[in-house]
């Protein structure tokens, strides 16, 4: 047990200096900031520009979220990285759990913000465009009307453009706001200009000329474009507002998730007199060490264990599993998750930033401001996209002007290329798919730590699993014990039929197993209390080594008789000891194994004789229920799956058969140190390998796969080395966590796509003077929220 333990500690510093240190070997940091005024993809794009100007560091900003995860060299402050952004044109603040609030608050008021903007645009834009379109509603001099309640149009409600264009301006960089804030001004203008040079030029009505869809979609009628300044605007508010109000839909399960915790705890306080009083305070003052009182229906106030009471709690909103688990004296409980029945004494071990439910928390918000690999041509795109843009628009006006010399069709075709190109599909593609996917995955008990994990489970065709707790229940119990001829299956209708003989030889392997700290020791000693109320006796020169235990049984009465000396452990133990089975008793303990049972032989001496083995007791760590079914999901998905154990070959051949692991798949025998060398040897054949576990020796394997999963939720060095972490221990959680990665994979890959081709179609469309302004703007506003809308479908995502 000690070089375990050895070993485990130096994998965990191995582990701890794995992330906190860069590649290069300095130490790094990371700083997560609130970033606003951001719009576009291109926004992002100078932001991280400007900060990888300094040295060492390494930004991914996230449009949606208005935030940024920035790593930076330790002699880098806070200060510096600030100023950088705001010398970009932005307004950057340290991300605080405050702040957090306030940031929810701001997105809330700018949505809000946009309404009267809306309001004014609505009010006034439809009766534009009516009077622009039909001659129904025309009268002398109508032109000159539109240019005065055009006005409050293109300044008050199109403002939200103007600004950002001149701020951006101001430090000369161009984004979508720029295209529009010209768009917008540049149709105003135009209109304005026509009507001073020609005051007349709708002194009378003008009947319409090729129809009203003619005139819809190529505006031609008058020159005036007063309709195109305010649909436009009004258009583009109404998508920015529903893009406002989807993105903070989809960022809802995040803060859910946060919000989940108790709010005051109930402490337990003792007097120097020896009473103990109960004091209600804010969970953000409790301790480690502390112990607090929960109530039935009350939340766990933080991560601890029981030291008093029993109860099933219920841990549904954190894991996703819907069935209440039951707890006792010794067993952890986590924060956040609901006591359902009886009351419980928690002594608390875990508080504040390091409890469960805050690192599921900074899990999800870390994914989501990573980017996936795929994203970068779209990153790559949009850092030029604005001043090709521009550069076309100019080129139309140009072109049109030289070949028909028709100036109003020139300056329909160059400002509905201002107003149709989108950059925001680009940067909204890949953040608000994965905003949907992580958050979906957190209220399923399924954590993304990083977007590139999402193209690694569409590669790997290699599932390693390890046995104990991913594959079986993880709890060894006595299935059968007795005599060599009295060698049957423990239930609960004969277990008092069992034979005296059969009886004391379970009682005085547990008596021994007592001792011992290992699974099988500790099962057998379990079993023996609970089931037949063994008293385990006294045991003197007790000795444990690999493979099983010895010791000698003191008898409670004293008057004359001898010591029994009892030995528990494998064949090749007892042999070593001096005690061989016969070819008969051999056989048997083997056809236990075939079954999937760990079997251990019993063998005692009383006095001086020579010890002989007296029976056998088989152990069960039965597959889940869901193991088989999981299995199948995996075939499907295309994954072969390798299952992993230290067990016997015979065991470990049973279990695999009975949930669907193909024979040559099997790896038993293996130690704890050996599990990556097992991983290294897969991917040597070629494969691309995904390894599952839970513990700290599970680390080395989970970092060395090309995708770890930490199940369970696992211990802290576990969930450091892996890809994905698990909240529960349902091996089902294994497939839907794949599918939920390839579908926001699918769905990232499908939102680029419509935005590229989106614009690679409208640009040259509009180039082409075959649509109105207008309906260029309305396109456009479209675009954004169709990416929106289509990431939005992966909160739906089912299990």
């Amino acid at each position: 047990m000690g070089n375990s333990t050895q070993t485990a500690s130096t994998t965990a510093e191995n582990e701890r200096s794995l992330f906190d240190s860069s590649a290069n070997g300095g130490q790094t940091r990371i700083i997560h900031l609130d970033v606003q005024g951001m719009t576009c993809a291109s926004c992002v794009g100078r932001v991280e520009r400007k900060l990888r100007k300094i040295p060492g560091v390494d930004p991914a900003v996230n449009l949606p979220l208005e935030s940024a995860r920035v790593i930076v060299p330790a002699d880098i402050t806070d200060e510096q990285i600030i100023e950088t952004v705001n010398n970009a044109g932005y307004t950057a603040s340290l991300k605080t759990e405050v702040r957090d609030a306030a940031s929810e608050e701001t997105t809330n008021a700018r949505s809000g913000g946009l309404g009267w903007r809306i309001v004014v645009a609505l009010l006034l834009g439809v009766p534009i465009f009516l009077i622009s379109m039909f001659p129904t509603f025309q009268f002398p001099h109508w032109g000159w009307v539109l240019a005065i309640i055009t006005l409050p149009v293109a300044v008050y409600s199109a403002e939200p453009f103007h600004r950002a264009a001149l701020t951006n301006a101001r430090h000369f960089s161009s984004t979508m706001d720029t295209l529009v804030s010209l768009g917008v001004i540049v149709a105003y203008l135009y209109s304005l200009a026509q009507l001073l040079m020609n005051p007349g030029l709708t002194e009378h009505v003008h009947p319409m000329q090729g129809g009203i869809l003619g005139m819809f979609l190529s505006g031609h009628h008058a020159p005036l474009y007063f309709d195109s300044a305010s649909m436009v605007t009004l258009f583009l508010l109404i998508g920015r507002a529903i893009e406002h109000r989807t993105r903070t839909r989809s960022s809802e399960a995040l803060r859910t998730l946060l919000s989940l915790g108790a709010r005051t705890a109930t402490l337990l306080r003792t007097d120097k007199r020896g009473t103990t009083r109960e004091v209600q305070i804010p969970v953000e003052d409790l301790l480690p060490g502390d112990e607090f009182l929960v109530r039935p229906g009350e939340k766990i106030a933080t991560d601890g264990t029981v030291i008093a009471g029993s109860s099933a709690v219920d841990a549904s909103l954190l894991t996703g599993e819907s069935v209440p688990v039951e707890v006792s004296v010794g067993d952890t409980v986590t924060g956040a998750t609901l006591n359902t029945s009886g009351s419980l004494t928690v002594r608390a071990t875990r508080v504040g930033s390091e409890t469960t439910l805050a690192k599921m928390g900074e899990l999800v918000a870390a994914a989501q401001e990573t980017k996936a690999p795929i994203a970068r041509l779209a990153d790559r795109v949009s850092a030029i996209f604005v001043p090709t843009i521009l550069v076309i628009s100019l080129l139309t006006l140009i072109g049109w002007l030289v070949i028909s010399h028709d100036v109003p069709r020139a300056f329909n075709a160059a400002v509905s290329v201002l107003v149709i190109a989108c950059p925001c599909a680009l940067g909204l593609a890949t953040p608000t798919a994965l905003l949907a996917g992580t958050g979906r995955g957190s209220q399923l008990g399924i954590l993304i730590r990083n977007a590139q994990v999402l193209e690694t489970t569409y590669a790997v065709n290699r599932i390693v699993l390890d046995k104990t707790g991913t594959v079986t229940e993880g709890t060894m119990r006595v299935a059968r014990f007795g005599t060599f001829d009295d060698f049957t299956e423990v239930t609960d209708d004969n277990a008092s039929s069992k034979s005296e003989r059969s009886v004391s030889i379970l009682s005085d392997a547990a008596a021994v197993e007592a001792l011992s700290e290992h699974p099988i020791a500790r099962a057998i000693a379990r079993f023996a209390t609970e089931n037949y109320g063994v008293f385990l006796g006294s045991v003197e020169n007790f000795e444990g080594v690999p493979g099983g235990v010895r010791g000698e049984l003191v008898p409670a009465d004293t008057d004359g008789e001898p010591h029994r000396l009892v030995l528990v452990g494998t064949p090749e133990y007892l042999l070593q000891a001096g005690v061989s089975l016969t070819e008969k008793q051999h056989q048997m303990l083997e056809q236990t194994r075939s079954e999937g049972l760990t079997t251990v032989a019993v063998a005692r001496a009383i006095g001086a004789k020579d010890p002989q083995p007296v029976g056998l007791i088989a152990l069960a760590d039965s597959p889940k229920p869901e193991s088989g079914q999981a299995i199948a999901e995996l075939h499907e998905l295309g994954l072969e799956p390798v299952l992993l154990t230290g067990d016997a070959p015979e065991v470990a051949q049973a279990i695999a058969s009975s949930v669907g692991i193909k024979p040559e798949n099997v790896y038993a025998g293996v130690t704890p140190e050996r599990k990556s060398e097992v991983i290294a040897q897969l991917q040597d054949e070629g494969y691309r390998v995904a390894m599952v576990g839970d513990g700290v020796n599970d680390a080395p394997a989970l970092a060395r796969a090309d995708l770890g999963m930490a199940m369970g939720s696992g211990t802290d060095v576990a969930v450091q080395a892996s890809d994905i972490v698990l909240m529960r221990s349902d091996m089902r959680a294994i497939p839907m966590s794949l599918r939920l990665s390839r579908a926001t994979l699918r769905t990232i890959k499908s939102n680029l796509f419509w935005a590229f081709a989106y614009n690679t179609i409208a640009v040259p469309v509009a180039a082409a003077g075959l649509l109105n302004p207008m309906i260029a703007g309305a396109a456009m506003a479209f675009s954004s929220v169709f990416v929106v809308l289509n990431s939005m479908r992966l909160t739906r995502f089912e299990r």
